[in-house]
Formats: structure tokens, sequence, C-alpha cells
């Protein structure tokens, strides 16, 4: 198990349609990391970021605070009068355990999960 944090992010750009953000998370997210990960949301959304995905294959655990970093990067990149209509957020790749968490909490009911990368990718169509 990994507690540190890491995240790493690139920019999918597809042919006739707006760039996709991704964001690979590695470790914890917790209350050590949630900073990183809002600031690294709030960075990219300033410079133009419109649809981000959370790659989460490589999250070994997801605290309340973790869950907390999520719901305020969706409430970052999602416009008020778009709450609960288009999905900016989505998130991939949740190991078994990941996903049980997001899926009791309510997470999973506007922000979606796909079971991979190229998945969540082809949803933004």
């Amino acid at each position: 198990m990994n507690v540190d944090f890491t995240l790493t992010s690139e920019q999918v750009i597809r042919a006739g349609k707006e760039a996709v953000t991704v964001f690979h998370l590695k470790g914890w997210l917790d209350a050590q990391s949630e900073e990183q990960l809002l600031s690294a949301a709030r960075d990219a959304h300033s410079n133009g970021m419109r649809y981000l995905i959370l790659d989460m294959a490589e999250v070994d655990t997801l605290t309340s605070a973790g869950m907390r970093a999520i719901q305020k990067v969706y409430k970052t990149i999602t416009p008020p009068d778009q709450q609960f209509k288009v999905a900016f957020l989505k998130m991939c790749n949740a190991p078994p355990q990941i996903y049980h968490i997001l899926g009791i909490t309510g997470f999973l009911h506007n922000t979606p999960m796909y079971e991979s990368l190229q998945a969540a990718l082809d949803s933004f169509e």
C-alpha cells in the first residue's frame, strides 16, 4: 500500500472535439492529499479545462476527506446551472474497494464511473 499521493495529468486531444484532461491518481486520497487534488483542478480549470476524468486505478485508499475533495472538484468544474444535467467530471478504473465506497456514499449518482479510460473518454461524445 502506498500512503503517498501522486497526481499526474495529461490532456487527450480528440479530433473535432474538446480536449479532455485526465488526472491519474496514485496512493491515498485523504486529508493529506485533498489540497493537491483541489489545487490541480482549480489550476486546470482556470487554464480552460472543461472536462475532467479521474483515473483511480492506483488509488489505494479513499477517505471522507478524499470524497470531499472529489465533491469540491465536481463543484469547481460544473457550472451551477448544469449540475445533475451534464457530467463534466467522470471517473474510471476504480479498484473494487474504492468503487464500493463511492457507490454506498451516493457519488456515482452524479459522477459516472467507467471501467476503462477509453470508455470514459468515449462517453464525452
